[in-house]
C-alpha cells in the first residue's frame, strides 16, 4: 500500500512539474491570448448585457494573468535554486546533497529537512547544557 501511494505521489509530482512548465511557457501565454481575444471579438459585441461584458473582460484577464504569475514564479524559482546552488557549492563544509532540491519528491526534500530540524534541536540541547554550566560556574 505504501508503494502504490509513493509511485502515486511520484506521478503527481511529474504531472504538477509539467503542468508548471507548460503554464509558464511564452508559448503558452501567445496560445491563451489569442484565444481570449477571440473569444471577446466574438462574445463582446453580440452580448447587450454590460454586466456580463464586464465580467468576460475580468475572466480573460485573470485567466491570462495565470500565465504571468506562473513565469514570473518560474523565474524566480530558478534564480533562488541557482544562487543557493552556489552558496552551498562555494561553501566546503556544506552538505552537497542538497543542491538541486527542485528535483526530489516532496517526500525525500521533507526527509531532508527533518535531519536539518534533529541538527537544530542537537544543537539547541548542547547550547542548553552550555549556558546551565557557565551559570552554575558564574555562582561559584
Amino acid at each position: 500500500m505504501k508503494k502504490a501511494y509513493f509511485n502515486i505521489e511520484r506521478q503527481f509530482e511529474r504531472l504538477v512539474s509539467i503542468a508548471t512548465k507548460i503554464l509558464g511557457n511564452s508559448i503558452s501565454f501567445i496560445i491563451a491570448f489569442i484565444l481570449v481575444i477571440f473569444w471577446w471579438i466574438t462574445n463582446l459585441p453580440t452580448s447587450k448585457n454590460l454586466h456580463q461584458n464586464i465580467g468576460d473582460i475580468i475572466f480573460g484577464t485573470t485567466f491570462l494573468s495565470l500565465f504571468i504569475i506562473q513565469k514570473s514564479f518560474n523565474r524566480y524559482s530558478a534564480l533562488i535554486h541557482l544562487k543557493m546552488n552556489e552558496l552551498i557549492s562555494s561553501h566546503k563544509a556544506a552538505d552537497n546533497s542538497v543542491m538541486n532540491t527542485s528535483q526530489k519528491t516532496e517526500k525525500e526534500i521533507r526527509e531532508m529537512s527533518r535531519e536539518y530540524i534533529e541538527t537544530v534541536e542537537s544543537v539547541e540541547k548542547e547550547l542548553d547544557n552550555v549556558l546551565k554550566d557557565t551559570n552554575i560556574e558564574n555562582k561559584i
